[in-house]
């Protein structure tokens, strides 16, 4: 493929690095043009990606590219098209396939095809409500609010791996999603302050019941929660590093009773 620049840990002007498991699980680190997804080929799914987005020269692009394994790595080390064959299941995009758009008509092209590698997918329900409608457009709310800066966000976004996931066609599926967005703006002494944001989307109503057709219930309810970083860290079982002091949540001192809530509608989204 072209171009597979990856994750760029500068691109906010302070360093976030890509995040890693939590201890020596082995992982595979697989670069993209402008992304970067780290897999755990045990479960055959990432453990995290990372994007960079330059909103203010993103371009809007018609869908092009198809499905496809990644070569540099066995086909038993990622979740194929067997698991969403004649169920319900989408293959749910972790890395937008709009978000590493951006530059040259060309560089923007590439990397969105990049996007449609199995690696950068996850079994997701296929019901879709206003829940999951929020959840895809979290980034786009990001890059809104950072509009005032450089309209530049880093999104770092996986399954939560956990080992009792439900078991389908050999697969562990996933019951909740993480997604963190990191942006930079003016400390007012001439510097850079790094912010992030994190979320967890759960679709363990619609999964917890896994059968050999996978029907899912259409009108099954996906949840979509701001929560702490420090949370999601522990959750996923990755290292955040920066992200978690960088929280918005922290340093407005929000209650830890408040910590975790439901979002309905962007306007719920607290970012500072």
């Amino acid at each position: 493929m072209a171009a597979e620049t990856g994750y760029d840990d500068r691109f906010l002007g302070i360093p976030v690095p890509l995040p890693v498991p939590l201890g020596d699980a082995e992982v595979k680190v697989l670069p993209y043009p402008r992304f970067t997804v780290v897999l755990d080929p045990d479960r055959g799914l990432a453990v995290s990606t990372a994007v960079n987005i330059d909103g203010a020269s993103l371009r809007d692009l018609p869908r092009t590219g198809e499905w496809r394994l990644d070569p540099r790595v066995s086909a038993a080390e990622q979740t194929g098209p067997a698991v969403y064959a004649g169920n319900d299941l989408d293959r749910g995009h972790l890395v937008r396939r709009r978000d590493p758009g951006w530059g040259t008509v060309a560089e923007a092209t590439a990397a969105t095809e990049a996007t449609f590698f199995y690696t950068n997918a996850a079994p997701q329900a296929g019901a879709f409500n206003q829940s999951k409608e929020l959840w895809l457009g979290l980034e786009d709310h990001v890059l809104a609010y950072a509009d005032s800066t450089d309209q530049r966000i880093s999104v770092f976004t996986a399954p939560v791996l956990a080992p009792d996931d439900p078991l389908y066609r050999g697969t562990r599926l996933p019951r909740r999603f993480f997604k963190v967005a990191a942006w930079a703006t003016d400390d007012g002494a001439g510097g850079r302050l790094l912010q992030s944001a994190g979320f967890v989307l759960d679709q363990s109503e619609l999964i917890a019941d896994a059968g050999p057709t996978l029907a899912v219930p259409p009108l099954g309810a996906f949840r979509t929660f701001q929560a702490p970083v420090s949370d999601i860290e522990t959750l996923a079982g990755v290292d955040l590093g920066p992200l978690v002091d960088a929280d918005v949540l922290r340093r407005t001192g929000v209650r830890e009773a408040d910590a975790w809530h439901p979002l309905a509608h962007p306007g719920d989204i607290f970012l500072g």
